[in-house]
This record gives structure tokens, sequence and C-alpha cells, in this order.
């Protein structure tokens, strides 16, 4: 487990054992139930994604798969995706016959076209059996308390929101720290 990692599991821990006596204490034993299913499938969410999105990443640069183009910056690509205002001006050479023009165009297309293998090694980060997993985890949590009669939404609402709020806490502090050690 990498250091960030275990940051964020000890911070989810921790939030954890104050949100257990919170709800207790405040609230009763129906809420407990909706904010511990939440909040463990939430996390167990993140840590999922987390987990396959690296192992992703990582694969793609042992194979050194670049899926990026670095042609525009990302505020052009935004603000002018088809490329509308670009300062070089193509002049055409000769005028085309439309019907040319798009069989040309057609032609870009299916050479752009990806095939199936491609697809699916893209979408391994998705599909992973973490994820997969994870989510059945969610769905489960939330049938079971559907159909014992336990569900309080806003209460099971609030435990879902909170690790995604953790973790991305966890992340801009971590990010902070690695930029003021490489400044100072």
């Amino acid at each position: 487990m990498t250091s960030i990692n275990r940051k964020i599991f000890l911070s989810l821990v921790a939030v954890d054992i104050v949100l257990i006596p919170i709800a207790l204490i405040f609230f009763d034993i129906k809420i407990l139930w909706n904010t511990q299913i939440g909040f463990i499938s939430a996390a167990l969410v993140m840590f999922a994604s987390m987990n396959s999105y690296r192992r992703m990443v990582n694969t793609r640069v042992e194979h050194d798969i670049i899926t990026m183009d670095d042609s525009k910056d990302v505020i052009d690509k935004l603000e002018d995706p088809h490329d509308l205002y670009s300062e070089t001006v193509e002049i055409p050479e000769e005028e085309k016959d439309f019907s040319e023009t798009v069989k040309e165009e057609k032609q870009k297309l299916k050479e752009n076209r990806r095939t199936l293998f491609q697809v699916l090694k893209d979408t391994k980060a998705a599909l992973s059996l973490y994820r997969l997993g994870a989510y059945a985890v969610l769905i489960l949590g939330f049938l079971y308390l559907n159909r014992h009669g336990l569900l309080d939404i806003p209460s099971y609402i609030v435990a879902l929101g909170i690790p995604p709020i953790v973790v991305v806490t966890i992340l801009i502090r971590s990010k902070e720290n690695h930029i003021e050690n490489k400044i100072g």
C-alpha cells in the first residue's frame, strides 16, 4: 500500500470512527445502518476506482501507450474544439467536388475507427473486478436497506458523499505538500 493510500485509508477510518458515535448519540440505529452501509460502500468504490485507474495508467506507461494529443492546450480544446479560430488558414489548392470531399472524410473516419481490442483495452479500468464488486456492494447495500425498511435517504446520501470529500481533501493536501517540498 502506497503512502497516499495509507493516508486515505487511515483518514477514512478516522472519519468513520467519528461518524459512528454521532449517528448513535444524535440519531437512532436506523441512521447508523444507513451511514455505515453508505460510507463503506462509497469508500470501496473510491478505492476500487483509484486502484483500477492506477493499474491502467501503469500498464500504459510500461507499454509506452500515449493517447493524449499535445498539439493544442486544454483551454483551446475547450473553447474551440473544431479549430474554427485557428491562426493557420488552410487555402484549398483547387475547388473539389462535394462528393469527393465526402468520400475523403469517410475515408478519414474509417482510418480513425478503433478495433474491438482497442476499446476493450481502454475500458479495462471501467470493467475491472474491483470496481464491479464495489458497485455490487453499493447496490446490494441499498437494496438491503430498502427491503428491510431501514432506508433513510438523507443520511444515506450524506454518507455516500463523505468518502469522496475525504479522498479529494487528502489528495489536494498531498499535492500542496509535494509542491511546497519542491519549492522549499
